[in-house]
């Protein structure tokens, strides 16, 4: 790697290549500029239809530790895909508002498709909650 960051869409464009190496240095070179990217990293998001870039891109909004990403990553709680929501779990908790830490509070009453949805969904939401390590 090289001693100075590439800039985003150079990131982005690392992180979208076959070779592992190059998309970890992509992911790595960006994650200490996420809080910069926020905007770009949802609309990327949006855009991006491999599942396992989405859930980087989703770590990446967490690391940014913004207050703007707050209601998409209240959306990504909400949805379908269990990945997605773990990522956001972790994201709110990272996020360290009152408004982060009320909707976690809430988030153990949800509920999903299935029993077996849900209550994997509040394992995730109990871990990620209550491991100190990862702050």
């Amino acid at each position: 790697m090289k001693d100075r960051f590439p800039g985003f869409k150079k990131c982005l464009a690392m992180m979208r290549k076959r070779n592992g190496q190059s998309r970890e240095e992509g992911f790595h070179w960006l994650r200490p500029h996420a809080s910069e990217y926020v905007r770009e990293l949802v609309e990327e998001f949006g855009k991006e239809s491999d599942h396992g870039l989405r859930c980087w891109l989703l770590e990446l909004i967490g690391f940014a530790k913004s207050p703007a990403a707050f209601d998409f990553l209240a959306e990504q709680l909400r949805g379908h895909d269990e990945r997605l929501r773990y990522w956001a779990i972790w994201a709110l908790k990272h996020l360290e508002t009152n408004e982060a830490r009320t909707l976690l509070w809430h988030a153990r009453s949800f509920t999903f498709r299935s029993p077996g949805e849900t209550e994997a969904f509040r394992t995730d939401l109990d871990t990620v909650v209550n491991d100190r390590s990862s702050q």
